[in-house]
């Protein structure tokens, strides 16, 4: 693949607008290994949120349901025929669980990760730009809830919340403000770091000299420029959220199997099977799980790969193998530069 030239901007400020979003914009600027992990991993996400959206129809049983009109399930029941992945020990169709577990997945992510976001970028933009004693207990309550395992902090939500056996509601909304505790400390520190860098920038002393509100500056000029890292935290943070939910469901914490359908607890229903050569009940939901979390880490990897202009141009370079390789890395800074 031929290297850009330095005067060609990586991504076209003038591309139309579905071009110039995160994930598209960087498959844009992605080359050889570095598109191939993207891609897959776009691809293994793509099939987690069309599992989960289409679960009803995806389906062929009720994520609690034992039996149909020819009669009860049969138990532990080999995969194959009408039970295309197999039976659990209580009857449950394997298939149908795992495509209802990417729903329970889903709004766990959404949950959990989504209200990380809001409390913690509000409060990096409060913190970083006004500064002073706010900013300094800010900081140390961040660092001290950092400090706390999310597991460990879910189990306790779990128990307090709904006595560790939860409804589809409860058990969601345990692990979720669990994560939402433990995940809020991220956001702040990046978002308050860029506040920090951003407030000294000429555009903000602008701003200020031109008589805009504070409220005005952190909403239309910093939140702007300080979000940019946004979207890789989420990915990581979104396959974090569905392995601590599934830790809940292994431990015993999690949601009850007639309220919805969860990986983890799956598994550990399935640990008794593994011993009398029953593989199928454990193999299906742990590859649910990891198949779901190496998508969401390929992605957030290759993002954070592409949002270093160094890394993107020497791996760019190696794609070439010509003498000029070291003007990939300056065109992909040069670009990086102006589109800022």
């Amino acid at each position: 693949m031929s290297v850009l030239p330095a005067n060609e901007p990586v991504v076209n400020p003038r591309a139309p607008f579905y071009r110039r979003l995160p994930v598209i914009s960087h498959f844009q600027k992605s080359v050889g290994l570095q598109r191939g992990m993207l891609v897959a991993g776009l691809v293994l996400t793509a099939l987690f949120l069309l599992t989960a959206c289409f679960a009803p129809l995806l389906a062929p049983y009720g994520y609690a349901q034992l039996s149909d009109a020819d009669g009860n399930f049969p138990t532990q029941e080999a995969p194959g025929g009408k039970h295309l992945l197999g039976t659990t020990v209580g009857g449950y169709d394997v298939f149908s669980r795992v495509v209802w577990g990417a729903q329970t997945a889903l709004f766990v992510i959404v949950v959990a990760v989504l209200m990380s976001i809001v409390i913690g970028v509000v409060l990096g933009l409060v913190s970083g730009y006004i500064g002073g004693w706010l900013d300094r207990i800010l900081v140390v309550i961040a660092d001290a809830v950092y400090a706390f395992p999310s597991l460990l902090v879910a189990i306790v939500m779990a128990i307090v919340i709904s006595g560790g056996q939860s409804s589809l509601i409860g058990g969601v909304f345990a692990a979720g403000t669990a994560i939402t505790l433990v995940f809020i400390p991220q956001y702040f520190r990046v978002i308050r770091a860029e506040t920090v860098r951003l407030k000294a920038e000429p555009f903000v002393e602008s701003a200020k000299v031109v008589g805009a509100s504070n409220i005005r500056i952190m909403t239309r000029h910093i939140y702007k420029n300080a979000t940019r890292t946004l979207p890789l935290i989420f990915t990581l943070n979104a396959s974090e959220a569905i392995l601590t939910l599934a830790g809940l469901g292994f431990l015993g914490f999690g949601i009850e199997p007639s309220s919805a359908a969860e990986w983890g607890f799956d598994l550990n229903k399935a640990l008794a099977d593994t011993t009398s050569g029953i593989w199928w009940t454990g193999l299906f939901p742990g590859l649910a799980i990891v198949l779901t979390v190496v998508g969401l880490t390929l992605v957030g990897e290759s993002i954070n790969d592409l949002n270093d202009p160094r890394l993107r141009g020497r791996k760019a370079a190696g794609t070439t193998g010509g003498p000029d390789s070291s003007a990939a890395g300056q065109a992909a800074i040069s670009a990086d530069v102006r589109g800022f």
